[in-house]
């Protein structure tokens, strides 16, 4: 066995003298590689009689497994000395002067968002929120949807598992904002005026349309409310959203569940440069939101007296109005985290919105 102590004292003296991983991967092929010195050893067992193999046997597997254990502990050695290395090399002078920080920028939906709270506060208006998980008793029922409206088809709503325990019926991403109106309704009897602005969901999704997408809602609940308070709101907003007086409205008879008598609203625009330009001596015209009476199902089913107080409410797209104001050209980079976009079109944290000093930033 003199053989096999003279090779591995020859072996461990060359694994501690290697100074690189890739000398020691060159030790490493010279012992236990294929042609390797301890491989071949080990090939002789194949040839020698029974008595010669159990005693040179153990002596030559011990001799790789000494080995093998010699490489890994050097190997591990090598990467510390390495890593220590790297990290004295890379060390940071505190000195140094620091570079310009990046700097944020507050997203078009969350400033348009600022600017509808500072618009709706001066008129009166509070902002109510609501889960965004809603049950179809809140989102279908008490808005007055008939049980087989399209709006509740598998197609225009994700539906969640599982039964609401209060209502019955499923649980659904909520797919407009107008539960939160339910909901206010609710809470405190009337008077009722408040904004409810939001993210909801919808099976839909292409070139103008997203799974998810932001609106608010608005509504108000009073004694002798009619149409004309509804269109001078609607006018008010317009006009301090947009930040101009020469404002044209179009209002369409349509429908919706929830309202009595429904219609959608229009606005005057004119087509510049490839942008849409609001107001002025436009010739066109371009939807902005839908609006109407509140059906007096859904002042009932919220238990509030129909005979007694009277509503309106009206609703549009956040994503919309922010592409009409600042000129966005496409829904789906709202969407993108594309962070050259966001600092083209982004807004400084500081920019906060009041009417006092013009809401446009």
């Amino acid at each position: 066995m003199q053989q096999v102590d003279a090779l591995q004292g020859e072996l461990l003296a060359a694994i501690a003298s290697a100074s690189s991983p890739e000398g020691l991967e060159a030790v490493r092929v010279g012992a236990l590689g294929k042609s390797g010195s301890v491989t071949a050893l080990l090939k002789t067992l194949g040839g020698m009689d029974p008595e010669a193999r159990a005693a040179a046997g153990p002596a030559y597997n011990g001799l790789r497994e000494t080995v093998a254990a010699a490489l890994a502990e050097r190997r591990t050695a090598l990467d510390a000395e390495a890593l220590a290395a790297r990290l004295a090399s890379e060390r940071i002078d505190m000195t140094l002067p620091m570079p310009a920080p990046a700097r944020g920028s507050v997203h078009p939906i969350s400033q348009v968002m600022d600017e509808l709270a500072e618009i709706f506060a001066d008129l009166g208006f509070a902002v109510a929120e609501g889960p965004e998980i809603e049950s179809e008793w809140y989102n279908f029922d008490a808005l007055n949807f008939a049980p087989d409206h399209p709006a509740r088809a598998m197609h225009d709503t994700f539906f969640l598992p599982g039964a609401d325990p209060e209502h019955g019926g499923k649980w659904l991403l909520r797919t407009h904002t107008s539960p939160v109106q339910v909901r206010a309704m609710l809470a405190a009897p009337p008077p009722v005026r408040v904004i409810a602005p939001g993210r909801v969901y919808r099976c839909d999704s292409d070139a103008t349309h997203t799974p998810m997408f932001h609106q608010v809602e608005g509504l108000v609940v009073d004694r002798s409310i009619h149409l004309g308070h509804l269109k001078g709101t609607i006018e008010a907003f317009v006009r301090a959203f947009f930040e101009i007086d020469d404002v044209r409205l179009r209002y369409r008879p349509s429908y919706f569940p929830f309202t009595e008598p429904s219609m959608e609203v229009d606005v005057a625009c004119s087509f510049e440069g490839g942008r849409v330009k609001i107001g002025g001596a436009g010739t066109r015209w371009m939807e902005i939101m839908g609006s109407g009476v509140v059906h007096p199902r859904v002042l009932a089913n919220c238990g509030v007296d129909p005979e007694a107080w009277s509503g309106f409410a009206f609703g549009c797209g956040i994503d919309r109005l922010a592409m009409l104001k600042y000129g966005m050209p496409d829904l789906r980079a709202f969407f993108d985290a594309d962070l050259r976009w966001l600092k083209h079109y982004g807004f400084g944290a500081l920019s906060v919105p009041t009417l006092s000093q013009g809401v446009g930033a």
